[in-house]
């Protein structure tokens, strides 16, 4: 089993006035040529967009794009026609492929937006784009693996689709709890995102926005030290 340890604190930040952003991965003007990538998760912002401001229109092609949000309501709209709003409890995906345009803005008057980001690199390029959000319960995730999106050709339960064969997976765990975690593909890798809590895992312990990529096993065991939420990519390494 190999492990690699990102910290809260060793991630890269950006701070543009509007939108306050912590990088995982290198990302625009943060660059680090030992933090590229984690298999085929190629990126994971943790985005802080302030009252009536957001990113304006521009073009994604060739990456699979997921947005959850933690705190406010996002509104999107691109140039596929889908103009709604994403929300907490939610997950949104967009399969670029051959190419689109979107635009996100945070339309509140009072409250900040919190989300994350995560780009995945495809299987296939040049997909036709797709577009799909859908809501989540909390109940479905207490204590247990919530799968949110899976590859286009596997999916299950609720799960959205995505041209790769990679998983994103939510679980809120109360203190105490353990819960194992096996990869569905031989030779994926996982990447566990600490959102709130500590956890113990691969004998770290690891705290808000902390994460740790462990790749080499199929079985992965987590143990919550209290009330804890987690976002787990399972991804191919190659």
């Amino acid at each position: 089993m190999k492990t690699i340890i990102h910290k809260a604190d060793s991630r890269g930040y950006a701070n543009h006035g509007w939108l306050k952003s912590h990088h995982t991965f290198s990302f625009a003007s943060y660059q680090n040529p030992e933090r590229n990538n984690f298999g085929m998760l190629r990126v994971l912002n943790d985005d802080l967009v302030q009252p009536k401001m957001g990113f304006g229109t521009h073009p994604h092609k060739n990456m699979e794009i997921i947005s959850i949000p933690l705190k406010g309501a996002l509104s999107h709209k691109d140039s596929m026609g889908n103009k709604r709003a994403i929300e907490v409890g939610e997950v949104q995906v967009m399969s670029a492929g051959t190419g689109l345009t979107h635009s996100e803005f945070n339309d509140s008057k009072t409250d900040e937006v919190n989300f994350l980001q995560l780009w995945i690199i495809p299987e296939e390029m040049s997909v036709e784009p797709n577009y799909e959000q859908r809501q989540f319960s909390k109940d479905g995730r207490q204590n247990q693996l919530q799968t949110v999106v899976a590859p286009k050709d596997k999916l299950e339960g609720e799960a959205l689709p995505i041209s790769q064969q990679a998983y994103i997976y939510r679980t809120s765990l109360d203190d105490g709890s353990l819960i194992d975690l096996k990869t569905k593909t031989e030779g994926n890798g996982v990447y566990i995102f600490v959102v709130d809590g500590t956890i113990d895992v691969a004998d770290k312990t690891l705290g808000k926005r902390d994460a740790i990529g462990i790749s080499g096993t199929s079985d992965v065991a987590i143990r919550s030290n209290k009330q804890s939420d987690l976002i787990i990519i399972e991804v191919p390494m190659n």
